[in-house]
């Protein structure tokens, strides 16, 4: 099946590659398994041989419908559960059954990051992540402050996740090529929580103002938000950038926040 631009497809072939992969999610039989985006099967296939009953959402209905048929016609391999819906907009907490569900898949590029904050607000049923991903989006996701990558998807990945880059993939891997290189990662949801499902929102709300204008300090870029001299309170100098604030410090700027619109 060719590959439809409008979805962003580029369809994993390399067999080499595939096999890493599987070796990297240890798929064990009493895993619940969710693939996003299976495309034609490359990592399906090999997942059914593996465990008995594989969840995927496929948004196209040609390839939907070539991997139910594909499936049901091989009786050595599991079972295939395809859900023909828009991961955006799916409810993954259902899949779970009490037990942690385990989420793999090679995520397009066009809505990588609104797909990752859509899965992050569910991180609570949700065992470990991986993803192959645009090797600049990884970068960006475990990157430290101070550095170039490092930004609002740094802040709430770390706050949900421990980030693990595992190996690069080169676009020859793919069918058609994308033209960057992309990257698997492992991310591991916090066991404990660093505040409450609540608290994300307002986390989300800071950094996302505070990087908003990243070139900007601290002092511009969250004027009438919090003042130079509410910051100097909580020991945070309002003369720095945004990417200079670990995520601890944007913690403590989102419980101030939090205190002071409650308070009002």
């Amino acid at each position: 099946m060719q590959p439809k631009k409008r979805f962003g497809q580029h369809f994993l072939h390399d067999p080499y590659i595939i096999s890493q992969i599987i070796e990297a999610i240890q798929p064990q039989p009493n895993d619940t398994i969710v693939e996003i985006g299976p495309g034609q099967g490359a990592l399906t296939f090999p997942l059914l041989r593996k465990i008995p009953q594989l969840h995927a959402i496929e948004l196209d209905r040609d390839l939907a419908s070539h991997l139910t048929q594909a499936c049901s016609s091989d009786s050595t391999k599991g079972k295939l559960i395809l859900y023909n819906q828009d991961a955006l907009r799916f409810d993954f907490s259902n899949l779970g059954n009490q037990q942690p569900l385990r989420i793999v898949g090679n995520l397009p590029y066009n809505i990588s990051t609104a797909l990752l904050f859509h899965l992050f607000t569910q991180a609570d049923s949700i065992k470990d992540y991986h993803f192959m991903l645009q090797r600049e989006i990884v970068l960006r996701m475990g990157a430290t402050p101070n550095s170039k990558d490092y930004g609002r998807l740094s802040v709430m990945t770390q706050f949900y996740c421990t980030v693990i880059r595992l190996f690069t993939v080169k676009p020859g891997a793919f069918l058609p090529p994308p033209k960057v290189d992309s990257m698997v990662v492992r991310l591991i949801p916090r066991k404990i929580p660093l505040a409450s499902n609540f608290f994300h929102k307002v986390l989300n709300q800071i950094v996302t103002q505070a990087f908003s204008q990243r070139r900007k300090t601290l002092a511009n870029s969250l004027k009438g938000w919090i003042s130079a001299e509410e910051l100097k309170e909580l020991n945070i100098d309002s003369r720095l950038r945004p990417e200079a604030l670990s995520l601890t410090e944007y913690l403590t700027l989102a419980h101030y926040w939090q205190k002071k619109t409650t308070d009002l």
